[in-house]
């Protein structure tokens, strides 16, 4: 058996319900076993519903007894403030304090963070501690960018060390032990002996792509997959409505495709008719899981009649606000929020992976477009799939899709490379040769890379060519990773003692700029936060920790978009009718949580794929803009 157990898939898979379950399997055989969240947005604790946080913290199992489960959501900012001192700690005695200062001046870039964070994970994959150790991943793009640090960090110190001896985290020989650390852990991903690597799917056209895409990524690094969970299968017994038996027909089409694309081993889960959260409710997904046989071919599901899968009914709350509550709001404040005034207006939609970001944006957009507004939409999402949903390629340069409808994708490979070649052809004519090896070796950083796709994200935030512009980001925590750079930039500048002078890439970015970028996003006559979820416990939780976050940075949410709700009329048996009623209660729990204008949009019978869907559904959904 594996040591290390990766789950990785698409945002809202069920990537961190599958982890659960599997670490409280292994704990109930006996294993010492850990889980831990690298998601910067982890819901770790909400769904053992325990507090866990930045420590290692033992879970309690309840009727079951001490077991040995223990689990850690990694926090970005804690880890960089452990790195950090880690790194500084023991000069701090024997060093001048102009040495400190230089030493805190190179930990103070943005890119720390990201490296702190990679540095944390692999702590784990170094330690006998634990017989398994599960590890609950951020959605599928930031995963293999995960995954690869250890690659590029090991070959940039090399690099580094046969020539001028410096990275942009300090000297070499201050992270040399880093490097043996990442060959170490390279190793280990590579040994299907030691590591597995779990898929965690929905049956689902978009799903099914992002998970063959990020599977080959993987194998192009070394790092081969293991099996594949094919979750939230509508039971057949349930879907004798037509709108059902649908999505039903549909879903068993990606498991057959999925069964040709991909040959590995597969298991297969049935959607429940209520959130799977706790230790009884995990432990019933784990028997699941783990009681059925591997199936490489054919779907494998055991039947359930409705009654018979286990539900936990919340009753229905006669307070759910009707359609008379939305139509009001749309009639009274959307065009406030969406039109542009006096300039170009920028629409974010943030929200937990798998909520519909995505389509939401690009419905969104294409209204707009149609109204006669120059738009543009971006993804910042490392797994980006717009041009799937849109029905057209979707470059890495804007490129007109529909009307007055442009588009555009921020891919960070692409966006190294430009910003790379524009820094040292500036350069040129300017500085020595040895100082321009010098700004290479510097530009050649993995931690550049982040730094290059905001600088790509600063152009288009700050472009008047258009009079929208519709941010489709990266699922919650990384989005609140690329809207802290600017602060984190500003502050850097304040730091560098040379800032204006020239000689660090940072350096050539101004403080006044990420100013005005700043200033941008706190006015929320030109900016507006949206929030997209869906009506369940855990994409609510993290909405309102981003919507808190958000407003401690000066930055205030100004919707909340409700997706995939059940429509009634569909909703005749008790499988979905128990679903139905949780959704209700969720609802208005967000009415009352967020305290914000609420859309809700229903649950469709078919996946929106297409300019001509996507036209129709806004036509729905939209008109009253």
């Amino acid at each position: 058996m594996s040591r290390y157990i990766f789950f990785s898939g698409k945002g809202g898979v069920g990537k961190t319900t599958m982890a659960c379950a599997t670490a409280v399997h292994h704990a109930l055989s006996g294993k010492r076993t850990l889980i831990v969240s690298t998601d910067p947005a982890s819901n770790l604790a909400d769904v053992f519903e325990q507090e866990i946080g930045h420590r290692i913290t033992p879970i309690n199992l309840g009727a079951y007894g001490n077991t040995p489960l223990h689990a850690m959501e990694i926090d970005p900012d804690e880890a960089t403030r452990e790195y950090r001192e880690g790194i500084i700690g023991p000069f701090r005695e024997i060093m001048p304090e102009d040495v400190i200062a230089s030493i805190e001046e190179n930990l103070s870039g943005a890119c720390t963070t990201e490296m702190a964070s990679f540095d944390r994970f692999i702590d784990f994959m170094g330690t006998d501690e634990y017989d398994i150790v599960v590890f609950d991943t951020a959605p599928t793009g930031h995963t293999i960018r995960l995954l690869e640090l250890p690659v590029d960090w090991s070959k940039h110190i090399e690099e580094s060390a046969g020539g001028s001896g410096q990275t942009c985290l300090g000297p070499v020989q201050s992270i040399q032990g880093s490097k043996e650390k990442y060959d170490r852990a390279l190793s280990l991903l590579r040994d299907p002996e030691e590591t597995n690597f779990i898929f965690v799917m929905r049956p689902e056209a978009l799903s099914l792509y992002e998970t063959v895409r990020a599977s080959g990524e993987l194998k192009s690094i070394g790092i081969s997959t293991g099996e594949v969970i094919i979750n939230g299968i509508y039971p057949e017994e349930a879907c004798e409505v037509e709108f059902f038996r649908k999505k039903y027909l549909a879903q068993q089409d990606v498991i057959k495709k999925a069964g040709k694309l991909m040959d590995r081993p597969k298991r297969y889960m049935l959607l429940r008719d209520n959130e799977v959260k706790g230790i009884e409710a995990l432990k019933d997904v784990a028997d699941e899981l783990f009681e059925k046989a591997v199936s490489s071919q054919g779907s494998g599901i055991s039947r359930k009649k409705p009654e018979d899968i286990s539900r936990n009914t919340q009753p229905l709350t006669p307070s759910f606000p009707g359609k008379g509550f939305f139509k009001k709001f749309f009639s009274e404040k959307i065009n406030s929020l969406f039109l542009p005034e006096n300039g170009t207006k920028a629409i974010f939609f943030t929200g937990k992976g798998g909520v519909g970001k995505t389509t939401v944006s690009c419905i969104t957009a294409l209204h707009m477009a149609e109204k006669g507004f120059k738009t543009l939409l971006v993804t910042t999402d490392p797994a980006a799939h717009i041009g799937e949903v849109l029905g057209k390629k979707v470059g890495t340069e804007p490129a007109e899709i529909y009307g007055n409808l442009y588009a555009v994708m921020i891919e960070q490979e692409t966006a190294f490379r430009e910003y790379k070649e524009k820094a040292l052809n500036d350069a040129r004519g300017k500085y020595s040769e040895d100082m321009l090896a010098a700004m290479e070796e510097e530009l050649n950083s993995p931690c550049i890379e982040e730094m290059a796709a905001f600088e790509k994200f600063a152009q288009f935030i700050e472009s008047k060519d258009y009079d929208l512009l519709v941010f489709d980001t990266a699922p919650t925590g990384h989005t609140l990773r690329l809207l802290d750079l600017p602060f984190d930039y500003a502050r850097q500048m304040e730091i560098m003692a040379d800032a204006s002078s020239g000689s660090s890439i940072t350096g050539k970015i101004t403080k006044e700029r990420f100013s005005n970028i700043i200033n941008m996003l706190r006015d929320n006559t030109k900016t507006v936060f949206n929030l997209v979820l869906y009506p369940e416990s855990t994409p609510i939780e993290e909405s309102y920790r981003a919507m808190m976050d958000l407003k401690n940075a000066g930055v205030e949410t100004q919707l909340v978009i409700a997706n995939m709700v059940l429509p009634e009329d569909v909703c005749t048996n008790d499988f979905f009718k128990s679903r139905r009623n949780m959704q209700i209660y969720y609802l208005n729990e967000i009415n009352n949580k967020f305290k914000l204008p609420v859309i809700i949009y229903p649950l469709m019978d078919e996946e929106i794929k297409g300019i001509e869907q996507l036209l129709r559904v806004s036509k729905l959904y939209l008109h009253l803009i």
